[in-house]
């Protein structure tokens, strides 16, 4: 149910320079999803009224993906004037002007942070009457973070940023995570007040804290234990710390479901990844995206799955594999390529040194080894023979070729789509197939072997061939 009296503000205006990169920090990727839409989810889960986001560093193609991911959200562009502060004053004059609730206040790079988390610190301001309620956290490196300053009572005394912090404090190890729940009334009390004459010259919303103790507010700071929850990303090592926690915790979960992970270490799921009771997870495997893997199938090692469905009982081995399907007790690689668009049927088998793309391989039917399958449709219970290609490009356009039901063709062959062989049909070993192949039929097109007596003593005089067979001819 909506709680008509809890806003929520996410702050995605920051530019993420420590990232080096040329896109905005918040869109870097954490298990297989941006950073902000970590926290999106989390808003969701909250079920504020009003959920508004500000943005300002590439703010179009920031809008764009959290509209895409949260299309009820409010976008709220920061002006030229720099902080986080700024970003809620322009966020709550947009919230409605009878508004009289709670505000929470997320930011776009502290991904971990859940919403049991924060409806839990929602539960203590409420309980005890605040003004304001923020989490905080123990870090054996602070180095970066906003110092939380206790009295010697340990109560709430002030928030100080890292570049003003004196050398006492920062000595101090309690960082403010930047997650906030403010009475809105006390929070719009202080806004206008916000400076900013600091080493930054940014207004910053811990600036509220201090108008809120001035004018009598009580303000408390939560610890959490696990400071894995509000652990912030501000370049690329700590964004592969988090990413490699995440990932932990996601594998722990699905072994607890029923999943094996033989070597966790070696092992990276997304986020969106299923898997089902009594599958097996090799070391060396990557489950990326929306993969999901059925009940009892086996991936690994050395495999990449992205998008891709893996049926149950599947076996796929040192294999890659895009946005494919594999059916139920199929086997696939070892060193095969799925491209986009392969389906494989059940008891079906893509074998070693095969690269399949943009076709269907009907239940039971085989492409062992050393093969491509491009655009291609394939019945059920044929085998295709080693070394065999699909040529389905002509210089112009692609066309297909459709392969029948119980068909045996030999190996080194070449299909020049289009072309269809029918069911039951054989071809022969080299066989280049340009003209359809009826049903039951054999098709051939080698030329009869012509042998060329003495050709190696001709043209190679001298040669090592040249003397191994004149002393064969000797014998």
């Amino acid at each position: 149910m909506t709680d008509s009296s809890l806003a929520v503000i996410v702050l995605a205006a920051g530019q993420g320079t420590r990232m080096r990169s040329s896109r905005p920090k918040i869109l870097h990727e954490l298990a297989g999803i941006p950073l902000v839409a970590h926290v999106l989810a989390t808003a969701r889960e909250l079920d504020a009224a009003h959920v508004l986001t500000v943005v300002r560093h590439e703010r179009d193609v920031v809008s764009e993906l959290v509209l895409e991911m949260f299309p009820s959200t409010v976008i709220i562009e920061q002006d030229e004037l720099p902080g986080t502060g700024r970003a809620v004053q322009l966020a709550v004059s947009q919230l409605p002007e009878g508004f009289s609730g709670r505000v929470v206040v997320l930011s776009a790079d502290v991904p971990l942070l859940d919403a049991a988390t924060v409806l839990g610190l929602l539960a203590s301001h409420d309980a005890s009457g605040n003004a304001l309620t923020m989490i905080s956290a123990f870090f054996n490196d602070p180095t970066g973070g906003g110092r939380v300053v206790r009295g010697t009572d340990g109560s709430f005394e002030a928030i100080v940023e890292h570049r003003d912090a004196t050398e006492e404090q920062l000595l101090l190890t309690e960082v403010n995570a930047g997650v906030y729940v403010f009475d809105v009334a006390a929070l719009r009390s202080v806004l206008e007040s916000i400076g900013s004459s600091n080493s930054q010259n940014e207004m910053y919303l811990t600036d509220a804290a201090a108008g809120i103790r001035a004018a009598g507010g009580q303000i408390e700071a939560v610890p959490v234990s696990d400071h894995w929850l509000v652990a912030g990303i501000n370049d690329r090592a700590q964004l592969s710390a988090v990413a490699a926690e995440l990932n932990a915790r996601i594998i722990r979960g699905h072994q607890v479901a029923g999943v094996t992970v033989r070597d966790p270490a070696t092992t990276w799921i997304d986020l969106a990844v299923t898997i089902g009771e009594d599958a097996e997870i090799l070391p060396g495997t990557q489950l990326l995206r929306a993969t999901s893997i059925a009940s009892g199938a086996i991936i690994g090692p050395d495999t990449t799955l992205v998008d891709t469905e893996v049926g149950e009982n599947a076996v796929v081995k040192r294999t890659d594999a895009t946005l494919s399907v594999i059916g139920a007790r199929a086997s696939v690689g070892p060193f095969a390529y799925l491209r986009p668009g392969t389906y494989l049927g059940e008891d079906g088998k893509i074998g070693t040194f095969v690269e399949t793309k943009n076709s269907t391989i009907g239940a039971g039917s085989k492409v062992p080894h050393l093969s491509y399958i491009g655009d291609t449709a394939v019945g059920e219970q044929s085998n295709i023979g080693a070394g065999t290609i699909t040529a389905n490009y002509d210089g112009v356009k692609k066309s297909r070729t459709e392969v029948g039901s119980h068909v045996r063709s030999g190996s080194h062959n070449v299909f020049v789509a289009p072309v269809r062989i029918g069911d039951g049909a054989y071809t022969g070993a080299g066989t280049v197939v340009r003209k359809d192949v009826p049903a039951g039929a054999l098709a051939i097109s080698v030329a009869p072997q012509r042998n060329m007596t003495g050709w190696v003593e001709t043209n190679r005089a001298g040669s090592a061939a040249a003397e191994a067979a004149a002393a064969a001819d000797e014998g």
